[in-house]
């Protein structure tokens, strides 16, 4: 028998396990919800068995097992593999979640920042395949970014460069990071969610209506479906959000001068209401010499990303090839 890795993407709502002899390729994959409101205690059992029931499946010992890797949100500790209470994880305080597995599999184990996965998942495998610098958004309830620079993936001093949904950029706005008017608050599905109740509100103010008004607890994903049936407050909500990410990536751009951006998540599933006024902004803010070598495409890898970053993790890809 061959040597195989496991990988183990950890979110806020589900938590993924997947086995690969020849990753991206799997072999097997287990799915549960994580429900962080439990603590930590019971999906970290779920990983450790949901990883022995592929191993006996596909007829692997543990000894074969070559790495294992954890992908998971910030903040953590990826050098000692501690999880430290992600926004989407808050009950998981300083969880050493690599010391558990490898304690419990005898394997070597890396634990990677997600959106840094993602960075090296779509560089080796997806989009960003023959790109020297490349940046990866991730745009789903938060806002994170992976840098390639060089061929490689660029960590920062301690392993946190990336951060830029952090950035403020108005003074006031949608919450994100606990920051008001950060880019994760304007771009994220989270800050949408928030910026479609303020709007929703000032249009029922002025006397216009929207179907957005019938929802209770309105998401990013309401959003969207309105706007497709040409809802005009849904489409003014994501033109302000894309206006707000346009200013973002043409900082990104001037910064940071890549060959490509890939966007993943919900920025493509929200179609020209939200990609026109990005691409709107861009050209009016960024350098024109930065914006013609760098090309904005869609994240290639789709629903697949998480397990293959996990993978990556677990061969310990840092963006090169082997």
């Amino acid at each position: 028998m061959g040597k195989v890795y496991i990988g183990v993407d950890v979110g806020g709502t589900k938590t993924a396990v997947v086995l690969s002899s020849h990753p991206p390729t799997s072999l097997g994959r287990i799915e549960f919800a994580t429900l962080p409101e439990q603590g930590p205690e019971r999906a970290l059992q779920l990983i450790v068995e949901s990883a022995r029931e592929l191993l006996a499946q596909h007829g692997f010992a543990e000894e074969a097992i070559a790495g294992i890797g954890v992908s998971c949100g910030s903040p953590l500790d990826r050098v000692q593999g501690i999880i430290q209470a992600p926004p989407n994880l808050s009950t998981w305080v300083d969880v050493p979640i690599r010391k558990l597995l490898q304690e419990e599999f005898h394997a070597p184990c890396r634990v990677e920042n997600d959106a840094n996965a993602g960075a090296v998942a779509e560089h080796r495998f997806g989009a960003g395949r023959g790109c020297e610098h490349m940046l990866f958004l991730t745009l789903g309830t938060g806002l994170g970014a992976g840098i390639i620079a060089a061929g490689s993936l660029y960590l920062g001093a301690n392993g946190d460069a990336g951060e830029i949904g952090h950035v403020r950029l108005s003074p006031t706005g949608p919450v994100g990071y606990h920051k008001a008017g950060s880019i994760e608050g304007w771009a994220s599905g989270g800050g949408i969610a928030q910026l479609a109740v303020r709007m929703v509100e000032q249009a029922e103010r002025r006397g216009r209506s929207s179907a957005l008004a019938r929802h209770e607890m309105l998401t990013a994903r309401d959003v969207g479906v309105a706007a497709q049936a040409g809802d005009a407050v849904a489409l003014s909500i994501l033109r302000r959000a894309g206006e707000r990410l346009g200013q973002a990536l043409a900082m990104l751009i001037d910064v940071l001068n890549p060959q490509r951006i890939v966007l993943g998540g919900l920025a493509w599933r929200m179609g020209d209401a939200l990609l026109v006024p990005m691409h709107r902004v861009i050209a009016r803010e960024a350098l024109p010499q930065t914006l013609r070598a760098c090309e904005i495409v869609p994240a290639a890898l789709g629903e697949e990303i998480g397990d293959v970053a996990a993978l990556c993790v677990a061969m310990g890809l840092e963006g090169k090839g082997e």
